[in-house]
């Protein structure tokens, strides 16, 4: 099962101590195992842009498209066995405890409905 993993930065959280943010022993032990097969970290949310189309028309605003004090870092893409699994990795990423990490199921590429 593929799953998206994002990591999010909230306010909330611990204070971010860099010294303890092993991202990169953590990528290296995710690829050593196979189940890393892409990462990126994203530019700050003020530097999104955010489009729909209205009643044929294109909206364009800057930012992201929610008001919030969160916001996403960036993602890894992982293969695990199941949801446990995934759960085990995301657990040890530093943001778990600095920030937030969601999980979700990459849909089938052959067309999982979405809800």
């Amino acid at each position: 099962m593929q799953y998206a993993m994002f990591v999010v930065v909230d306010p909330d959280a611990e204070p971010y101590v860099a010294a303890e943010d092993d991202y990169a022993e953590w990528d290296a032990a995710l690829e050593r195992r196979g189940v890393l097969f892409d990462k990126r970290r994203l530019r700050p949310a003020d530097e999104a842009t955010t489009l729909k189309v209205r009643g044929g028309e294109l909206i364009i605003s800057d930012g992201p498209f929610t008001e919030s004090k969160e916001w996403i870092a960036g993602f890894a893409l992982l293969e695990c066995a199941d949801l446990d699994e995934a759960i085990g990795i995301a657990r040890t990423h530093s943001m778990a405890r600095f920030g937030r990490i969601e999980l979700r199921p990459l849909a089938q590429a052959n067309g999982d409905p979405l809800e």
